[in-house]
Order: C-alpha cells, then sequence, then structure tokens
C-alpha cells in the first residue's frame, strides 16, 4: 500500500536578515582627555610670639639699683634720707619687743575648739541613776573604758554596778549599746586600763577588792581578784594604777583606800593570781615629826584620796589626803609605820619622804607632767588647780577653775602648758598656761544643769579626743580642735622659765 518516494528538496532564502545585516553600523563614544598637574606651596618663615605682662622699664630698673644715678631722682634721694633714721629706730624697738611671742599663724579656716562625737550611756546604768565614776582608754586608744557607781555614797551599799567598753573604730558603733558590759556586784570606784594589753583592765570597789578583768573571756571576765582577804582594803578604793617593773616589761599595780593604806599587788596574768606585794600607811605623828608644815588633828591615819605615779621615776609617786595634804612618797621606803601591821602579809611602811603646803580641803586629783620631771597638778574641794614642783612646798601657781569641787585634773599628752579639768558645775575646763589670761582656752558644755563632771581621760595615742563622764551616767566623747592639741613653739621654752621659779 505505501511505498518509499524521493522528492526534490526546496530551499528558500530568508530575505529579512540580509537586510539587517545591512542596515547595521559600528559607533563609539569618549570623553575629552583630563588635563592634571601638581603643584606645592610652603611658607618661608613663622613667627610665635605671646605676653603676660608690661615690658619693663630698664631705664627706670637701672637708676633705681645704680646709686650714681640717684641723683636723677632728687625727690627719692630726699624722701629716703628724711625716713631712714625714723625707719631704724622702729626696726630696733620692734627687735626688742616680745609683743608677739608665742604668736603662731594659723592659716588654715579657725574651727570649733571642741566638738562632741559620741554621747555614749548603758541604759541599765540610766535606769538605776548609777554614776560614771571613771573613765580610761586602752593602750590601743580604740576603746573606752567606763566605771559605774555613786559618788560620796553613804553607806556600804550591795548595789550592783557595771563596767562597759565601746570600741569607737567599729563601724557599727552604737552609742546606747556597749560592746562589752561586765557585772559587778558593787559599786565601782576607780578603773586603769593596761598600758600594753588593750583587753586588760585593773579596777577598785567600794568593797575595798582590787579586781583585774580580761575582756577575752566572754563568760567570766574576772582575771583575778583579791577578795574579802586580811590583805585587802578594808575601805573604798579611791585608785588604781599600773606600775611599770624595771626590766621585765611587766606591771604590778599600786592601789589606795580612803583609811590610809597604799598597797602594791604582784599581778600573774598568766596565772590569774594577785598578791600583796607592799603595804604602806600615811601616818600623821611621822609627818608631824619629820615637816613642821602639817599640823594635824585627830586620828593618826591620814585618808588618802588620790594618788598619780611619777612617769620620770617608777619609785616616786604623790598621795592626796581627805586634810588636804600633799606628799612625795617611795616605793622604796623601808621605815616601819607606827602601827600594827593588821595581820597583814607583809609589814606596813611609811612612805611619805617630803610634803607639801596643805591645801584647803580634800584632795580629790593629782597628776604628774609628762613634759618635765618636777612638776604636777592637783585640784579638790577648794575649787583651785595648783601647779607644784617637787622642788618647793608652795604651788608655783593657783588659778580659780570652779565655787564648787574639782574632781579631776589631767594635763594634756602632747601640750606642755595645757590641762583640763572637770568641776561639780559640770563643766570641763581647759586652761592653757601659755596665755596671759588666768580665763579658760575652752569650756566643755555641760550639757545638763545639776550634773558634775567626775572624770576625764586624755587619748594618748588619738590626742584629739577627749572622754569625759558624768553623774548622769553619760560618756561623752569629744573632739579637740588643733589650737588645744599642736604645741607652740616657745611652749618648751615658757616650761622651763615656769619651773626656773624654783632654782632662782
Amino acid at each position: 500500500m505505501f511505498t518509499d518516494e524521493a522528492q526534490v528538496s526546496v530551499n528558500i532564502q530568508s530575505s529579512w536578515r540580509k537586510s539587517q545585516q545591512s542596515v547595521q553600523e559600528s559607533r563609539g563614544c569618549q570623553t575629552r582627555s583630563i588635563q592634571s598637574a601638581e603643584a606645592g606651596v610652603q611658607v618661608h618663615h613663622s613667627v610665635i610670639s605671646s605676653t603676660q605682662t608690661e615690658p619693663q622699664d630698664h631705664v627706670t630698673t637701672e637708676y633705681l639699683h645704680d646709686p650714681q644715678n640717684a641723683q636723677h631722682f632728687p625727690s627719692l634721694k630726699e624722701f629716703l634720707r628724711k625716713v631712714e633714721v625714723p625707719v631704724i629706730r622702729e626696726l630696733v624697738k620692734n627687735s626688742k619687743s616680745h609683743a608677739f611671742d608665742g604668736f603662731q599663724v594659723n592659716w588654715e579656716e579657725q574651727n570649733q575648739k571642741v566638738l562632741c562625737l559620741h554621747q555614749l550611756q548603758h541604759p541599765r546604768a540610766l535606769e538605776r541613776d548609777l554614776h560614771v565614776t571613771s573613765v580610761s582608754w586602752s593602750c590601743t586608744g580604740a576603746v573606752i573604758a567606763c566605771a559605774y557607781g555613786r559618788m560620796a555614797e553613804g553607806d556600804w551599799s550591795n548595789d550592783k554596778s557595771y563596767v562597759c567598753t565601746w570600741n569607737l573604730d567599729h563601724s557599727g558603733l552604737k552609742p546606747k549599746q556597749a560592746d562589752i558590759v561586765i557585772d559587778v556586784p558593787t559599786a565601782v570606784t576607780s578603773l586603769c586600763c593596761h598600758p600594753k594589753h588593750p583587753a586588760i583592765m585593773a579596777g577598785g570597789l567600794f568593797t575595798g577588792e582590787v579586781v583585774i578583768w580580761d575582756t577575752r573571756q566572754s563568760t567570766d571576765p574576772v582575771l583575778a581578784q583579791t577578795g574579802m582577804s586580811a590583805d585587802s582594803h578594808r575601805e573604798p578604793v579611791c585608785q588604781v594604777t599600773w606600775v611599770p617593773l624595771q626590766n621585765k616589761g611587766e606591771y604590778d599595780v599600786l592601789s589606795a583606800c580612803s583609811g590610809g593604806r597604799i598597797q602594791l599587788w604582784t599581778v600573774s596574768l598568766e596565772q590569774g593570781k594577785i598578791s600583796l606585794k607592799a603595804a604602806f600607811a600615811v601616818l600623821q605623828q611621822q609627818l608631824l615629826s619629820s615637816n613642821t608644815n602639817f599640823k594635824g588633828e585627830g586620828s593618826s591615819i591620814v585618808g588618802v584620796t588620790s594618788l598619780d605615779l611619777s612617769p620620770w621615776d617608777p619609785d616616786t609617786f604623790l598621795v592626796g589626803s581627805e586634810g588636804g595634804l600633799l606628799l612625795r612618797c617611795s616605793l622604796s621606803s623601808h621605815t616601819p609605820a607606827a602601827i600594827p601591821s593588821e595581820c597583814l602579809s607583809v609589814p606596813l611602811r611609811a612612805p611619805a619622804v617630803f610634803a607639801f603646803r596643805p591645801g584647803g580641803g580634800p584632795v580629790h586629783s593629782i597628776h604628774c607632767s609628762p613634759f618635765h620631771r618636777n612638776l604636777f597638778l592637783s585640784a579638790g574641794t577648794d575649787g583651785l588647780a595648783h601647779l607644784h614642783s617637787l622642788l618647793q612646798t608652795n604651788p608655783l601657781r593657783s588659778l580659780r577653775v570652779s565655787d564648787t569641787y574639782v574632781f579631776k585634773v589631767q594635763w594634756s599628752p602632747t601640750r606642755p602648758l595645757l590641762f583640763a579639768t572637770a568641776t561639780g558645775q559640770g563643766e570641763v575646763q581647759i586652761f592653757d598656761l601659755s596665755r596671759r589670761s588666768p580665763r579658760p582656752a575652752a569650756t566643755i558644755d555641760p550639757g545638763g544643769i545639776g550634773h558634775a563632771a567626775t572624770c576625764l581621760s586624755f587619748n594618748c595615742k588619738n590626742p584629739g579626743l577627749l572622754a569625759v563622764g558624768k553623774t548622769d551616767g553619760r560618756v561623752g566623747v569629744w573632739k579637740l580642735s588643733t589650737d588645744l592639741t599642736e604645741q607652740i613653739p616657745t611652749e618648751s621654752q615658757l616650761l622651763d622659765q615656769i619651773t626656773n621659779q624654783v632654782t632662782e
């Protein structure tokens, strides 16, 4: 049905392709050539100029400094010749004047002389109307210790009291809450921190006991105590102080009571023991036979009210009595006391070696100068502060401090002629003997009517701090200005002049 058949192919050329190729042309485009050139510039020179002051007149300076040209200024020459004699006369006069002796220029802004930093109190002591009887700084100067009791207690009170401490360097200080509170079964009449151990304190009680406390022992801080033994005091302890031992770096405790007995105790901190080492008694009969200045009556025993150890001689201590008597005593005295030893384990000795002129009443406080071995202060019921020398009986000076009692007097640890007094009116008067005026250099506000300032203490590590205890149960810590703490240039010379009044 189907058969192969070859057909002839027909090619038809496209006329459109050829027509389009014929009309195509090549075209080209280019911008004009860019013309470029390099050129440089630099200044030929530079000038820097500045000015602050006006140009100096060299001609005038030359004439003024050359005496030969003074003739060009006849008016100046005549003026200098006219004032030469009076100016030299005034300069000579000023060189001999003492109007500004002791004056020290203070370029700093004048600040308040005293500023209250803290008012410390123990709530339980306030509730029971206890008085602050003694304050003492630790050897580091960071802790203030405070003893509570009652001033002039008329009976043998068994009411308990307290010893409290505050660390002023602690960031969490609470003025109304003591860091450490030690309960004491009776009134504490005296307190003294250890010179080397910040946790150790010695105290005297109303019952006559001497106690050593260690604040590191939280459960029972009593390290040692005399107890009610035959060697103990029979009357309230008026003062305790630490006595350095030679070549040992250790300390004994010296205590005194109103019964006239002064006792030296050996303290073993390692064993927690205290034992009687020596005992002294101040007797009127022996004083009358050795010193014609003292006229006593009544009992043969002189009641001791105050005591201080010389920082220059560990063997010398000063004693004040109820009758106003001032005595220089020796720890090495071997003179037997003219009374029985009253069953003491050691014999009684008479310590007095020199008597000063008696005052008008009981001597509440004595303090030896830390800057001169022969000077000391005393104060008491006559309202005066007396400056004494160990070399003569009469006082060098007497300053009126208060119309009532003066309970405490203490030298500044940095100013040789400055001391503070605590008065029965509640004021603390700070006196500067380098001033010509007898008025106090500063007065600390009493802060309460009817509350006596019973005790005070300078901080030896931080002399700008002064602690004051009062009968309202509060302890004020005051900041002193540099005027009251920094020694003036002529102060040591003035101190020598006062002392030399004795030898002239």
